[in-house]
Order: C-alpha cells, then structure tokens, then sequence
C-alpha cells in the first residue's frame, strides 16, 4: 500500500467525523443531554485527530499523482492550500470540543453556549472540509470540476458532449 492509497482511505474520516459530531451535538442540544453533547464532542476531537494521517499521507500521495497522466499541478496545489486551512480548523475545533467536554462535566455556567458556538465553528470546519474534499476529488475525478478550472485543465466542451 503506498502513500496515495493510505491517503485515500483515510481522508474521508476528517471531514465524516465533524458531519456525524454536528447532529449528535445538536440532538444534544435538542434533547438536553450532556451525555449527548460530549458524544459529539468526541466525534470532533477523533476528527481533528483523523487529520493528523491525511495531512501526512497527503505529501507522498502527491508525489505519485504528480506523475499520473492527466493530472495538474494546479489542481493538487488548490488542494493542498484547503487542505492546510481545513487541518488548522478542524486542529482548533478539537481543543474547543476538549473544552467543551470538560465545561460539560464541570457543568458550567458557560456549557450551553459553548455548544452553541462549537457547532457553530464546526459549521465553518463543515465547509472548509467540503471545500478541501471538492478540491481533491477534482485531482482525478474531471466530471466534478467547474467550466473554468476544466478549460484551463486542457479539456474541451466538445470533449463531454459524447
């Protein structure tokens, strides 16, 4: 297995494990369960740590890609760029669910808005992990890229009219 078939099967986790820890802490809030809530919490901070092995395998899975017919330069450096913006956030909003567990079982006076703003954060982790997984499957999956950024990758119009 080498680096960009471990990239592959890791990557995912760090952008499914915030989706999953958004509903579970909102069905915490809903149902007003602290249990709940740190459930959440946990699915953010195996996230951030999920990010840790792709940001890693990303380097050498690079290195195999760039060598793949078809692939640009271009499309994995837009990649890596939301890639580094996703991993710094995503680090961030694990240390806030850290927090966030510990408001919770010290049941602070500041645990319910701290909920409240971690999901909110986790909204922004959300898009910058769609963001950074659009960008990555445009390295390899053509059907998925914009009109300009397949023009520019030297493909045609006419090309998928077939």
């Amino acid at each position: 297995m080498n680096q960009a078939h471990v990239h592959l099967a890791i990557n995912h986790l760090p952008i499914i494990l915030p989706i999953a820890g958004v509903l579970i802490v909102i069905g915490g809030l809903i149902f007003r369960s602290e249990l709940v809530k740190r459930m959440g919490y946990f699915l953010f901070i195996v996230g951030a740590i999920a990010t840790l092995p792709s940001m890693n395998s990303g380097e050498g899975a690079e290195e195999i890609a760039e060598n793949i017919a078809g692939v640009t330069e271009s499309f994995i450096h837009e990649h890596e760029e939301k890639a580094e913006v996703f991993a710094i956030f995503s680090y961030i909003l694990g240390a806030l669910s850290l927090f966030g567990i510990w408001a919770s079982w010290k049941a602070k006076s500041f645990s319910k808005i701290l909920s409240l703003a971690i999901v909110l954060f986790a909204g922004i982790v959300l898009f910058l992990g769609k963001q950074t997984g659009t960008t990555g499957g445009e390295i390899r999956h053509t059907e998925i890229r914009t009109g300009q950024a397949a023009q520019s990758s030297g493909e045609s119009e006419e090309e998928h009219e077939d």
